[in-house]
């Protein structure tokens, strides 16, 4: 794989992960609530869950994608549900919530992985770009193992780069939400953000 052919798919992965989505909207929601470290977290998931895809696209996604077709619908739904779940305990939190700036809820952080790990796996978007366009822009069936060990560390910069940065950018924010008042706002908001996210994914097709 030469520089440019590295360098558009950076890029490419960069505007993806930078795209509002399903996995965005869980970043920002657990690091606003439960710490910039929940953020990361779950952002380290969805790092693994590309790095599987990958691995897959190497060895032949389109096939085994094919053949699991009901295994990743089944881990849409499981991600839907834990989502929705996530999403009503922040809302009955809002009350009882600490409410002073940088304390913040107690977030598993292996929960948190789960959590992106989970969405990742079961979005459909990713799994398209992974079964067809990663394909387009590599020649998968001229690829060294220098090239491999580089398409992953792409991948782990880019993407885990960009949701980093959505974990610090949104736990610097809620410190201008230090009233009781604006943390349950904040709270409720992203509550219901996390359980429609879950919702969409256990209705769509």
């Amino acid at each position: 794989m030469n520089l440019t052919a590295a360098l558009s798919l950076s890029l490419i992965m960069v505007t993806l992960a930078a795209i509002p989505s399903a996995s965005v909207a869980l970043v920002v929601v657990r690091s606003a609530t439960g710490g910039v470290r929940s953020g990361l977290a779950v952002a380290a998931g969805i790092v693994v869950a590309d790095l599987l895809f990958v691995a897959l696209a190497i060895t032949g996604m389109s096939v085994i994608a094919e053949a699991l077709g009901s295994f990743f619908a089944v881990l849409r739904y499981a991600a839907g549900v834990y989502l929705i779940w996530l999403g009503v305990h922040l809302i009955r939190s809002r009350r009882t919530a600490p409410s002073i700036p940088g304390v913040a809820l107690k977030h598993s952080t292996a929960g948190s992985f789960l959590a992106g790990f989970l969405l990742t796996l079961g979005d459909l978007k990713a799994i398209l770009f992974y079964a067809s366009l990663f394909p387009a822009l590599l020649d998968l069936t001229k690829i060294s193992l220098a090239d491999g060990l580089l398409i992953v560390f792409v991948t782990a910069v880019t993407v885990g780069g960009t949701k980093a940065f959505y974990a610090v950018a949104a736990r610097r924010l809620v410190h201008r939400f230090h009233t009781p008042e604006r943390s349950a706002l904040l709270r409720t908001s992203g509550g219901f953000l996390l359980a429609g996210t879950g919702t969409y994914l256990v209705l769509k097709t």
